[in-house]
């Protein structure tokens, strides 16, 4: 009986190694080229992704709390003053809101990468704190997709007005404010793409490490 346990001496020595590493429980990595992926380069992409979307963040902030305008505005012959400000509609201070709080999520995780990097330590220390970077990464890109959505919205009824109705164009006598307000919906989408490119790469380190 003995005899029956030991290994064959006609079995390869990568059987026995496989035998000895726990047979055929030890299977090779399901990702054998995502595993080719470097940490440093997945770091680098981190870093990259961090300042664009600080930078859109912070572009696109700026320019919906500098939007305002005042003008005249003509209805059935009568020369009507308007005036139109980022707080009067409360998509575009959602909007604020959730750019101003992405563009700090983003600028603290670019001061950690950079901290960890300049004492030549990976970005991503650990799978716990990649899922945290993800969760984070996820729930801002889809606020941000919130806000623009929602934003877009009143944009487009200030450019088209109501149908059947007499609200006029408002963006004929208003149209620096429409445009900063457009302006702003299109970098406010622009964080949402690199927060959600941030995901990925969460996830593919997640698969790769």
């Amino acid at each position: 009986m003995a005899e029956e346990c030991k290994t064959p001496a006609t079995q390869p020595p990568e059987a026995v190694a496989g035998l000895e590493m726990g047979g055929p429980l030890v299977s090779p990595s399901p990702f054998p080229v995502s595993r080719k992926v470097k940490p440093a380069t997945i770091d680098g992409v981190h870093l990259i992704l961090r300042v664009f979307c600080l930078i859109s963040s912070m572009v696109g902030l700026s320019l919906m709390v500098t939007a305002k305008q005042s003008s005249t505005l003509s209805l059935y012959g009568f020369q009507l003053p308007v005036y139109s400000h980022w707080s009067y509609a409360d998509s575009f201070e959602y909007l604020v809101g959730v750019s101003a709080t992405a563009a700090a999520h983003s600028l603290l995780q670019l001061l950690i990468s950079v901290s960890r990097l300049r004492k030549k330590a990976v970005v991503i220390p650990s799978q716990k704190y990649a899922w945290i970077m993800y969760a984070g990464d996820q729930i801002f890109a889809y606020a941000m997709m919130s806000a623009g959505s929602a934003a877009s919205g009143v944009t487009s009824l200030n450019r088209t007005g109501i149908k059947h109705t007499a609200l006029p164009n408002f963006c004929k006598p208003l149209h620096t404010f429409c445009n900063r307000v457009a302006a702003s919906i299109v970098f406010t989408f622009l964080s949402c793409f690199f927060l959600a490119a941030s995901a990925v790469l969460d996830v593919i380190w997640l698969t790769c490490y």
